[in-house]
């Protein structure tokens, strides 16, 4: 295997030098590259999703938002265990419905259906039943890095690279008791790793 210079400039983001690095390293190695997944621009500078994580998020609307990017760059994305999704409202978070995989009760036999979800696109949104044993988490998190996949879980999940959750939600556009809503604001945290957690405030 030939190795090829990075193609940096003197702005070149230092994480995104590093996770090439890494994923060159990794192919020297022969285990699974970890590649940066497309984020929509709402939560880019906030978390960086690669491919064979696990990522918890606490809202639904969290969750579309990280499978956003990926679905507007052409790649296709699964919900499980979403009985409620709402079309018109993925839509306008950024979900292409035509690329968009949907199994809304898939019951007892979710780990299998979110393993047959993971071999075939590249983020799946899962709302597990109740708890979720190490065992089970650690078969799903196997298949994600074979498949270069990411699992996006709103729910609990023994553990995560990141887990992103909203302290304040507020709205905009209604002054004295009317108006007309006009756009969501959402003091957002990042925990994961060793980490100092990460805020920012972002429009979703």
């Amino acid at each position: 295997m030939s190795i090829r210079p990075l193609e940096t400039t003197e702005l070149a983001d230092p994480r995104t030098v590093v996770d090439q690095l890494r994923g060159r390293i990794q192919a020297l190695e022969g285990g699974p590259t970890r590649l940066s997944v497309p984020m929509s621009p709402a939560l880019a500078g906030l978390v960086r999703v690669r491919t064979g994580g696990v990522y918890g998020v606490d809202s639904a609307t969290l969750g579309l938002a990280l499978a956003a990017g990926a679905s507007q760059a052409g790649e296709w994305v699964g919900f499980a265990g979403w009985d409620d999704f709402g079309a018109e409202a993925a839509q306008q978070q950024g979900i292409v419905l035509g690329r968009t995989v949907l199994v809304p009760s898939p019951g007892e036999h979710w780990l299998e259906v979110t393993a047959a979800l993971v071999d075939v696109l590249k983020v799946v949104v899962l709302r597990p039943p109740g708890g979720v044993d190490a065992k089970s988490a650690s078969v799903l998190e196997a298949r994600l890095r074979a498949r270069s996949s990411v699992l996006v879980v709103q729910g609990e999940w023994p553990r995560c690279d990141a887990r992103i959750s909203a302290e304040r939600v507020e709205w905009e556009g209604i002054g004295h008791g009317r108006g007309r809503l006009r756009e969501r604001r959402a003091a957002l945290v990042v925990r994961g790793g060793r980490g100092m957690p990460v805020r920012a405030e972002v429009a979703l």
